[in-house]
C-alpha cells in the first residue's frame, strides 16, 4: 500500500504514484475540492479557507514543487517576474496527472479547483489543458499573460473569478483578459472586480461561500 493510503487522513503525505506532497481531508465524496496555493504557501495554506467556504467538502491539497527564494510555487518565473512558459506547461501536466491518480486512489469524483494567485493561474491552465478534469473552478487573483489559443470548449463549466482592482501584483486589465478568454472558451463565468489588492478580503469570502452554496 502506498504512503498516500497509509498515512493518517489530513496529514501531509507523499507517494511514488502521486508524486506530490499533499494533504487529503475526507468529507463529502460528491463535493471534492482541489486546493492550489499561492507563492509561499503549501499543502496546509488553503485548508482553513476551504473549510470556511465549503464546509464538509473533501479536500485535496498538493504542494507546488518549484522553489523561489525558499518559497513553494507550482511553476518557475524569472527574477524579474516573467513566467517560464515551458515550466508552466510542465507543471500543469504534472498537476493533471496528480489529480487523475488521486481521484482514483481516494475514490472521489471530479473536484472543483480553488486556486489563489500562483495556484489560481494553474487552475485556469488545468481548464484549458484537460477540460474534463474539473467540475468547476474558483480562481482568485489570477491573470492571463499570454495568448493560449486555440481554446478548448468548456461547455458551460462553472467558474468564479475574483479580481482585485488595486492588486499590486496583477494588472486589472490582465485579469480582464483572463475573464474574456474563459468566456470565449464557453465557461459559465461569474467575474467580480473588488476594491481590493492582492490579499483576500471578507468580500471574497462572502462571494466564494455563496458560489459554493448555490452549487449544492
Amino acid at each position: 500500500m502506498g504512503a498516500a493510503q497509509a498515512a493518517p487522513f489530513g496529514l501531509p503525505r507523499m507517494s511514488d504514484d502521486l508524486d506530490f506532497i499533499h494533504r487529503f481531508v475526507p468529507g463529502d465524496p460528491a463535493r471534492p475540492l482541489l486546493l492550489l496555493h499561492g507563492t509561499g504557501g503549501d499543502e496546509n495554506d488553503l485548508i482553513p479557507l476551504a473549510e470556511r467556504v465549503a464546509p464538509g467538502a473533501t479536500l485535496l491539497s498538493p504542494r507546488g514543487k518549484s522553489i523561489e527564494h525558499g518559497m513553494a510555487r507550482f511553476f518557475r518565473r524569472s527574477p524579474d517576474g516573467v513566467w517560464d512558459l515551458d515550466d508552466f506547461k510542465i507543471a500543469t501536466a504534472d498537476v493533471v496527472a496528480f489529480v487523475t491518480k488521486a481521484c482514483a486512489v481516494y475514490g472521489i469524483g471530479k473536484p472543483v479547483a480553488l486556486g489563489y494567485s500562483n495556484g489560481g493561474n494553474v487552475a485556469w491552465s488545468l481548464l484549458l489543458k484537460e477540460p474534463s478534469l474539473l467540475a468547476g473552478a474558483v480562481i482568485l487573483r489570477a491573470m492571463l499573460p499570454f495568448d493560449p489559443r486555440p481554446l478548448p470548449a468548456l461547455n458551460g463549466l462553472p467558474v468564479l473569478l475574483i479580481t482585485g482592482e488595486y492588486d499590486e501584483l496583477i494588472p486589472v486589465e490582465r485579469a480582464g483578459m483572463l475573464a474574456a478568454m474563459l468566456q470565449d472558451a464557453g465557461a459559465k463565468l461569474d467575474h467580480h472586480v473588488l476594491r481590493a489588492g492582492h490579499g483576500l478580503t471578507g468580500e471574497d469570502l462572502v462571494l466564494v461561500t455563496q458560489w459554493f452554496a448555490n452549487r449544492r
